[in-house]
C-alpha cells in the first residue's frame, strides 16, 4: 500500500501584495470610502475642513511680527498686503512672550525658572522610563525641595530641614511599625511631621542660617505668573494627587467603618463642589482658620486645594480599576500568605493602575487645563496675563492671537501626556490579540 506526501519541499516564489492592501489607496478606500454613507460624510467633512482652512490660513500668514501696537500692526498689514486685508498681529506674542512664560518674575533670575524646569524633566525621567538608572530616583525625591528653593529663594536650610524631618519621620514610622504595628507607626510618623513643620522648621532654620548663611534672593509669590505658574500648580497637583487618590480608593473599599465613611464623605463632598469654589476658599476663607499673623502663601493654598480636588477624582478612577479585577486576584494574595499591604503592593495595585491608565491621564490633563481657573482669584496665569496685556492701550482690542498662543502651548503639554499614556499602555499590555 503506497502513501502520498502533501508536504511541500520547495518554497513558493514571493509575489507582490494586492494593489489595494497595505497602500495609501487601500487605506483611503477602506477607512474613508467604504460605502455610500461614509463617502458622503468624507466629502462633507473634507469640504468643511477646506472652508475652515480657506478662512483661517490667510489670517494666520498675512500677519505682522514687527510692531509695538495693534494699530501699527494693522497699518503694516495693509501696507504690505493691501487695504482691507485682515491678518493676525503676532507682534504682541513677539513683544510679550517672556511675560506670558515667566509672569513678573525678575528678568535677571529667569535662569532659576529654566533650571527648575530642566531639573523637573530629570526628576521625571526615571519615573516615566524605568529603563533609566534607578539611582536617579534619589534626585527625584530631592527635587521638590530643591525646586521650591530655586523658585522662591531664601535660605537653603528651610528645604533641607524639611527634607531631613521627612526622612526621620519615615525611619520612625518603619521602626514603630515593626515593633508595635502599622497603625501606630503611621500615627506617630504623621504627628512627628506636623509638629516638626509647625514648631521646628522655621526656628531651627533661622539658627542654622545665623551660624552659616546660605541662600539666594527671595522672590515673592505675587511675582509668579504665566506658564511658570501653571506648570507649578499642575505638576504639584499631578505628583501629589496619585498617592492620595490611591489611599482614598483603598479606604473607600475598606471594611473599617470609620475609614470608609471618612473616605466616602471626602470624595463625595469634593466631587460635588466646583473647583472654583475651592479656589475661593483657598483665596479668602482659609486665612480665617489660621492663627493671627500666619503668612500662608497663596500659591501653596491653591496647590493644596487643586491636589485635594484632583485626588477625589483620582480615587474614583483607581476604584474603577480595583473593581475591574476578578476576585481570584485577591484570593491569590491570601493563598500566598501575604498581608493586606503586601497583597496590594505586589498583586492588586499594579494591575489596577494598569487598567486605570487612560482615566488617570485624562484626570491629569483635566487638572492641568483647570489651572487656568486661578485667574479668577487674582493669580496671573497665561489667561490672566492675556487680560492684563489687552488692558494696555497699545494692545487694546487684540484677542485671538493671545488665546491662540496659549492654546497651542497647552496643547503641546496635553498632547505629550496623551502620547505617553498610549506608549505606557502598549508597553504594559500583556493580553493576547
Amino acid at each position: 500500500m503506497s502513501s502520498l506526501s502533501f508536504v511541500r519541499e520547495t518554497m513558493l516564489p514571493s509575489s507582490t501584495p494586492p494593489t489595494m492592501e497595505g497602500s495609501v489607496i487601500g487605506w483611503v478606500r477602506y477607512n474613508l470610502f467604504n460605502g455610500p454613507f461614509n463617502s458622503i460624510l468624507t466629502l462633507l467633512f473634507g469640504a468643511f475642513i477646506v472652508f475652515i482652512m480657506y478662512e483661517i490660513l490667510p489670517w494666520v500668514f498675512l500677519s505682522s511680527w514687527t510692531a509695538t501696537s495693534l494699530q501699527e500692526c494693522r497699518d503694516t498689514i495693509a501696507l504690505v498686503h493691501g487695504e482691507g486685508t485682515t491678518g493676525a498681529c503676532w507682534a504682541v506674542i513677539r513683544e510679550r512672550y517672556l511675560q506670558l512664560f515667566y509672569g513678573f518674575y525678575p528678568r535677571e533670575l529667569y535662569w532659576r525658572v529654566n533650571l527648575t524646569f530642566l531639573f523637573m524633566l530629570v526628576a521625571l525621567a526615571p519615573v516615566l522610563f524605568p529603563k533609566l538608572p534607578r539611582q536617579l530616583l534619589y534626585f527625584t525625591g530631592i527635587y521638590p525641595f530643591l525646586g521650591y528653593w530655586l523658585l522662591w529663594g531664601g535660605t537653603i536650610w528651610t528645604p533641607f530641614l524639611t527634607f531631613a524631618g521627612l526622612i526621620v519621620a519615615f525611619l520612625v514610622l518603619n521602626f514603630i511599625s515593626e515593633k508595635r504595628g502599622l497603625l501606630l507607626g503611621v500615627i506617630t510618623g504623621i504627628l512627628l511631621i506636623v509638629i516638626w513643620f509647625v514648631f521646628g522648621v522655621i526656628p531651627v532654620a533661622g539658627l542654622f542660617n545665623n551660624a552659616l548663611p546660605l541662600g539666594i534672593e527671595i522672590v515673592e509669590s505675587d511675582q509668579f505668573g504665566g506658564f511658570t505658574l501653571s506648570v507649578i500648580i499642575g505638576s504639584s497637583g499631578i505628583a501629589a494627587s496619585l498617592p492620595i487618590g490611591i489611599l482614598l480608593a483603598l479606604g473607600r473599599k475598606s471594611d473599617l467603618f470609620i475609614v470608609k465613611s471618612l473616605c466616602v464623605g471626602f470624595i463625595e463632598f469634593i466631587r460635588g463642589v466646583p473647583l472654583i469654589t475651592l479656589l475661593f476658599v483657598a483665596s479668602t476663607l482659609l486665612n480665617y482658620f489660621m492663627p493671627p499673623g500666619t503668612n500662608f502663601d497663596i500659591i501653596l493654598r491653591v496647590v493644596i486645594m487643586v491636589t485635594l480636588f484632583s485626588s477625589a477624582y483620582m480615587a474614583e478612577v483607581i476604584r474603577g480599576g480595583l473593581a475591574a479585577l476578578p476576585k481570584g486576584q485577591y484570593e491569590a494574595g491570601d493563598a500566598l500568605g501575604l498581608d493586606y499591604w503586601k497583597s496590594m503592593r505586589l498583586i492588586i495595585l499594579p494591575q489596577a493602575l494598569k487598567v486605570s491608565i487612560p482615566g488617570i491621564v485624562s484626570t491629569y490633563i483635566g487638572l492641568f487645563k483647570d489651572t487656568t481657573l486661578v485667574s479668577i482669584i487674582g493669580l496671573l496665569d497665561p489667561i490672566g496675563l492675556s487680560g492684563a496685556i489687552r488692558s494696555d492701550t497699545a494692545w487694546n482690542g487684540i484677542v485671538w492671537e493671545l488665546y491662540a498662543f496659549v492654546a497651542v502651548i497647552f496643547f503641546v503639554f496635553c498632547f505629550a501626556m496623551s502620547r505617553y499614556s498610549i506608549y505606557l499602555e502598549k508597553k504594559l499590555e500583556t493580553g493576547h490579540r
